[in-house]
């Protein structure tokens, strides 16, 4: 556009000088020669203007001239008070979201069948991919140990002792303990017969050497092995055992002791702080946060089988009651609209300055090279307009000079 401008410019300066030329043979050629002379003026005129605009004709510094280059922070500023103004007030969103149906919208997105083709397949799939993007990119190491340090807070803050003990209390009180009291009876049972040997020659140093002279001490030994498995026979089979009774006893007063005893409370929270400052927890953690992150990354990555199971039918389930509950879609969009709001007007002063920085940021080559290139052409047509229009008021001109 600027070649045809430019072109049409020197077409018009040909004309004038032909016609100058020729005049005096052809009298007639004078209304061509005003029509051409003017209309040098008028591209003349909107060249400079146009070019004014972005920087300074024939690289003179004339006044007035680059006005956007030279003003550009002053640009920036106005441009981010308008979208302030005029988008990011929250009175203007809530105005603006007060007929969109977000929860309509969610429902009838969150039923859509996951092997149907179009628009919201291509919306989940999209969703999908950010999703598994954002948490690949972010930084794995600063995030992890954000997560970590999160739920370390939040375990050192919460007192489990209590929640232990009431856990034990109702396990007693429904009979819940009675398979973990068997299987640590059975437990015994096998380590007894795994450290036979070892237990044997325990009793065989602590005897008296009479007892080893005399060869009691396998007898001895033999009498304790035979007594322990017995007794683990008769507290596995017997349900009212005196021993077995006496360990449900204490396990029924540590329960107690868990909730209302300080000192044991106490014990156990500092239990806990020694647990969570080890590094073995720490590293549990980390790769409990990583297993974690794999998955969502995973499932992100192939939302059709997430979709396809239990949590699609839950999503579908939801988008059904979105769908059909007047007072929930109500509430929901009550809820989009002021949370939208008030993401303005908490947030809109940010983002303009934002806006503001980023130009004040630019150079002038930069922001002159995008604003010409964005209007550049329809001020080209300006320059062509002003030749056409000048010709035709010079010619206008003359021929009123001529009546």
């Amino acid at each position: 556009m600027k070649l045809v401008a430019t072109g049409l410019l020197l077409v018009m300066a040909a004309i004038f000088v032909s016609a100058r030329l020729l005049e005096a043979r052809w009298p007639w050629l004078a209304y061509l020669k005003s029509f051409a002379e003017a209309a040098m003026v008028g591209g003349l005129a909107d060249w400079f203007a146009v070019t004014a605009l972005f920087r300074h004709p024939l690289g003179l510094p004339i006044p007035h001239t680059a006005i956007i280059p030279r003003n550009k922070d002053r640009i920036g500023d106005t441009l981010a008070q308008f979208l302030k103004d005029n988008f990011l007030t929250a009175s203007v969103i809530a105005r603006r979201m007060r007929d969109i149906d977000l929860a309509g919208a969610a429902g009838k997105f969150l039923q859509a069948p996951i092997e149907s083709e179009g628009r919201g397949l291509r919306i989940r799939q999209g969703a999908s991919r950010l999703i598994a993007d954002v948490f690949e990119a972010l930084d794995d190491e600063r995030l992890g140990g954000i997560v970590k340090t999160a739920i370390s807070s939040r375990l050192r803050q919460a007192e489990v002792s209590p929640v232990i003990g009431a856990a034990l209390a109702s396990a007693i009180s429904e009979d819940r303990h009675v398979p973990m009291l068997e299987a640590a009876i059975r437990a015994l049972a096998r380590t007894l017969d795994a450290n036979e040997s070892l237990i044997r020659d325990m009793v065989k140093k602590r005897a008296s050497w009479v007892l080893r002279l005399a060869g009691l001490d396998e007898k001895l030994s033999d009498s304790i092995m035979e007594g322990m498995r017995k007794l683990t026979v008769e507290m596995s089979t017997d349900p009212e055992h005196p021993v077995r009774k006496r360990i449900e006893a204490a396990l029924a007063d540590l329960a107690r002791d868990l909730q209302e005893d300080a000192d044991t409370r106490a014990r156990v929270e500092g239990w806990k702080d020694e647990l969570l400052a080890n590094r073995s927890v720490a590293s549990w953690l980390d790769t409990l946060w990583q297993k974690g992150r794999a998955a969502i990354i995973a499932s992100a990555r192939n939302p059709d089988a997430v979709l396809a199971g239990k949590l699609g039918e839950v999503m579908r389930s939801m988008g059904g009651t979105l769908e059909s509950d007047p007072r929930i879609r109500k509430a929901v969009n009550q809820f989009g609209r002021r949370a939208v709001a008030g993401m303005a007007a908490s947030y809109g002063s940010s983002i303009v300055k934002l806006v503001s920085d980023t130009i004040r940021g630019w150079d002038a080559r930069t922001i002159t090279a995008r604003l010409e290139s964005a209007v550049g052409r329809d001020l080209q047509y300006i320059r062509i307009n002003g030749t056409l229009v000048g010709g035709l008021v010079g010619l206008v001109l003359h021929v009123l000079d001529t009546l």
